[in-house]
């Protein structure tokens, strides 16, 4: 992974400026959005944060270095290699990956001290038969799909699943999950049903006195809605990073953007009236027009459905994209900003002035969602933290 301005590799020993092109990260509205998602939280419940997808494209390690010196313990995220990341970088509290165990991982996931979600009774007798092996407990998180219908036991089968947690021999039973499908739709039916049939799961565990200290089930949008009392985790994503998992009206939070993308005007022309602009002359301009080129384009997530409806923030102003997004490159028109110059800060998504552009705003033009926006933007921009406030 890049750091900055460093090529990863040891030829090249020189450093020199970066393209111009990056995203602010801002560890202090990280920490607020947490804050956020605390306050929504029931009396005595924890938060397990979700760092997958390198924080939905903030930066993992960061993030959760951030995270934890505001006393978060617990993280999720989606596979084995994003757990290891964070284990090397030095994180130690629980680690849970989301996407499971795959035959030949196991050996990592007891050498990291990793916590794995199970989805069927395979998997269960799997890991068992490696625990007793190699005489090592591994936790274990085990997932009902109560809605989702994506993964996890059915319902039906929590007694079966209890006779069989029963007979393990090594695995440890710490925690019991689900996940909501419609919680961003108040008016959805099914986030109650689900919260129904949760309830009745973990009455079965009740029961059979096999009641983990993990409970979780509800996401972010889930705790715009309330979280459920009885569970002893929530799972918050997308709203530390600043992005509402529901209409901001509805929601009731108080969320700030966590990521800025940022660029400078590379170059700026006055082009007469008629002089088609990009790949297919898409757009032409209607008069003399002043237009300013930045370096950045698709191929750093900046979605080429942005072409000639998206808009940026030079000096304060708001400006359009004109033409279509290049892989590298794209074009505004800056004729209304009569001081805009080479060298200029250009904001494509976060706050210049008294103007705002969202990351919602970019997923209502392009069709997609904010967890989109965020996560599409690459590895080749590179991210620059500020640190979290004092005081």
């Amino acid at each position: 992974m890049l750091e900055g301005n460093r090529l990863p590799s040891e030829r090249f020993l020189v450093e020199f400026p970066a393209r111009p092109t990056w995203a602010e990260i801002d560890l202090t509205a990280l920490v607020h959005n947490l804050g956020q998602a605390r306050a929504r939280c029931a009396a005595g419940q924890k938060i397990l944060a979700v760092v997958k997808a390198n924080a939905y494209g903030h930066g993992a390690v960061p993030v959760s270095r951030a995270l934890a010196k505001a006393g978060v313990c617990h993280f999720a995220v989606a596979t084995l290699e994003e757990a290891l990341e964070l284990r090397f970088a030095g994180l130690t509290g629980e680690i849970l990956v989301l996407g499971g165990c795959y035959p030949g991982q196991e050996a990592q996931f007891f050498a990291h001290n990793l916590a794995v979600a199970v989805f069927s009774l395979a998997d269960l007798e799997r890991l068992d038969r490696v625990s007793a092996a190699l005489n090592r407990a591994l936790s274990v998180h085990l997932k009902f799909d109560t809605g989702m219908g994506r993964v996890g036991f059915f319902p039906s089968q929590a007694p079966e699943v209890i006779t069989r947690l029963r007979q393990t021999r090594r695995l440890k039973f710490a925690g019991l999950m689900s996940h909501l499908a419609c919680a961003d739709d108040p008016d959805s039916p099914v986030t109650f049903q689900q919260h129904q049939s949760f309830r009745a799961i973990v009455s079965h565990f009740k029961a059979a006195d096999l009641l983990p200290s993990a409970l979780h089930l509800c996401n972010s949008a889930g705790l715009c809605d309330g979280p459920l009392p009885e569970a002893s985790m929530v799972r918050p994503g997308i709203m530390l990073y600043g992005g509402y998992p529901a209409a901001p009206e509805n929601s009731g939070l108080d969320l700030r953007p966590v990521m800025s993308l940022v660029s400078q005007i590379a170059v700026l022309r006055e082009l007469p009236a008629a002089s088609g602009i990009s790949y297919g002359h898409s757009f032409h301009t209607p008069s003399t027009r002043r237009i300013a080129t930045l370096p950045i384009g698709y191929a750093d997530g900046y979605n080429r459905l942005l072409s000639n409806c998206g808009e940026a923030l030079v000096c304060g102003h708001k400006v359009p994209v004109v033409g279509r997004v290049c892989m590298d490159w794209i074009m505004l028109d800056v004729s209304q900003v009569e001081n805009a110059q080479v060298g200029d800060r250009v904001v494509l998504l976060g706050t210049d002035g008294h103007q705002t552009i969202t990351a919602e705003s970019w997923a209502e033009k392009t069709a997609g969602l904010s967890y989109e926006v965020f996560c599409r933007i690459s590895q080749r921009v590179p991210r620059h933290y500020l640190p979290v406030a004092v005081g």
